[in-house]
């Protein structure tokens, strides 16, 4: 039997908390809808923070665990709000947008169904941030939110009677800039969305003498989390990791600035290299080692750097969920192992916990996907969904069937191709459990996927890609494709649509 919902927390005030928040109060069934973010305003990682420092302290091969633990509780009954001094432990809670930073997502695909961007289709970094907080506004979601508040600790609570349900027992940390003090709380709910997204802690892999280097050198190596401008790099000599979107955008960008060439350390060809470098870039393999004593860095074709003033780590995120409180909970929510949800359902729900859900994990369409995620739950946790989720055998068996494929194919769990139908399968799937809202208007809908966002999502290229056709020309050099702009058609899907992301 389903549990009873009335009242929901909401973590995080991005895109997937902006929707989620929409969908549950088009459902006109919740009595209680509360969204807590721990930034000044809605926007998620769409938030421009103009000076990021300090920068965090880096910690070679450490998992999230370890870089992003718990804040400790004070020691008090937080019933009503206690006012302590302010955290001081890194939070990871700035942004890695910089100040060229685009879309990668065509805007037609990228916005909900029912309000789309100021302009696009790659607009600049604040757009969809303005997008968001007006996405609140809009529908009047905006009196859910509490800013400047973090969550702390999800812990669940035991029913009260034989037979009830569980509940979830926030604690809530806010700063309070005034008086420049912490306020503590704790409030119950029937239960909780994680909607935090995945880009606030950096990932830098263990690499042989790196610690000591860091050590020695301090500030001469960083993640991409803070880069904002290829200024500060003028005249230096700049070692970039990475070749993925980030990588590809700091190098293009440093080559106006730094001392040339740009050097781009590359495990493999990225989607957007060609058989050569860019001009004013050299690709290096991968680094073996770094030597603290000298400063030299080592590649794995025993090439090697002296005198760089500046690596640059361009190697992603690690998923974190600190509030999260496994030992009162019994269990873990996450496996940094094999990168993917314990004991989760669709990339959305949870096996063991009914009155627990994730929106916006997976890598695929982003935002739209959101949309769907946040519509079928809703409309589950109302109990109006048209299709209920599985059994409990069903849901264990697609998770170790999935794990199982994607290992053998080299590929992450919570990744969603496009091209091969899955994205598509994924959210028909969300669509059906949603199903339609009442004949009184209660409930959003969920959007159809029509041609022209399947065009944009196909067709609509940031960058062009260099492979080479039969004819020898490259994708994106197609007749029609403007040059005064920074966006390229393409004729046909590539295999992977969503590789961008």
């Amino acid at each position: 039997m389903a549990p009873e919902i009335k009242s929901v927390a909401i973590i995080g005030a991005g895109a997937a908390g902006a929707v989620t928040a929409a969908a549950f109060k088009a459902e006109n069934y919740y009595d209680r809808v509360k969204v807590f973010e721990r930034r000044e305003s809605a926007g998620g990682s769409w938030i421009y923070d103009a000076d990021p420092r300090p920068h965090p302290p880096l910690q070679p091969g450490k998992l999230a665990e370890d870089v992003d633990p718990p804040l400790k509780i004070p020691d008090l009954d937080l019933r009503v709000p206690k006012a302590v001094p302010p955290n001081q432990q890194e939070r990871y809670s700035q942004t890695p947008v910089y100040n060229n930073l685009t879309t990668n997502v065509p805007h037609i695909a990228m916005s909900f169904s029912d309000r789309t961007f100021a302009y696009g289709p790659f607009p600049p970094h604040y757009i969809p941030r303005q997008y968001i907080e007006d996405y609140f506004s809009h529908h009047e979601t905006d009196r859910f939110l509490s800013l400047n508040t973090t969550v702390e600790d999800v812990s669940k609570i035991p029913p009260t009677e034989k037979g009830g349900q569980e509940r979830w027992k926030l604690t809530l940390r806010k700063y309070d800039p005034l008086r420049h003090i912490d306020l503590w709380w704790e409030e119950s709910f029937d239960a909780v969305i994680i909607a935090t997204g995945h880009y606030s802690v950096p990932y830098i892999p263990y690499v042989k003498g790196l610690e000591e280097y860091v050590q020695k050198y301090p500030g001469r190596v960083i993640h991409s989390k803070p880069y904002r401008s290829p200024h500060i790099y003028t005249s230096k000599r700049v070692l970039v990791i990475g070749n993925q979107a980030s990588g590809h955008d700091i190098s293009n960008e440093l080559v106006t600035t730094a001392r040339l060439p740009v050097n781009q350390s590359r495990r493999s060809p990225g989607l957007w290299d060609g058989d050569f470098p860019p001009a004013g870039i050299e690709w290096k393999p991968v680094v073996e080692e770094y030597i603290a004593s000298t400063g030299r860095i080592l590649f794995s074709d025993g090439t090697y750097l002296d005198d760089i003033d500046t690596v640059i780590y361009c190697t992603g995120y690690q998923v974190s969920f600190p509030f999260w409180n496994a030992a009162h909970n019994g269990r873990e929510l996450w496996d940094p192992k094999d990168k993917k949800l314990i004991k989760g359902y669709w990339h959305t729900f949870f096996q063991d916990f009914k009155n627990l859900a994730i929106i916006g994990l997976p890598r695929t369409l982003t935002f739209r996907s959101f949309e769907y995620q946040a519509i079928a739950l809703s409309r589950l946790w109302s109990g109006r969904n048209k299709v209920d989720l599985p059994r409990l055998e069903q849901q264990e068996k697609w998770e170790r069937d999935r794990l199982e494929s994607k290992k053998r194919e080299g590929k992450r769990f919570h990744d969603i191709p496009w091209d091969d139908g899955e994205t598509f399968a994924w959210l028909e799937g969300l669509f059906e459990i949603a199903g339609l809202g009442t004949l009184k208007g209660d409930g959003m809908i969920p959007p159809v996927l029509g041609k022209e966002v399947v065009w944009a999502i196909e067709h609509l290229r940031k960058y062009p890609r260099p492979e080479r056709g039969k004819d020898g020309t490259m994708a994106g050099d197609v007749e029609g494709a403007d040059e005064d702009k920074d966006w390229v058609l393409v004729e046909k899907t590539k295999k992977d649509s969503l590789a961008f992301i």
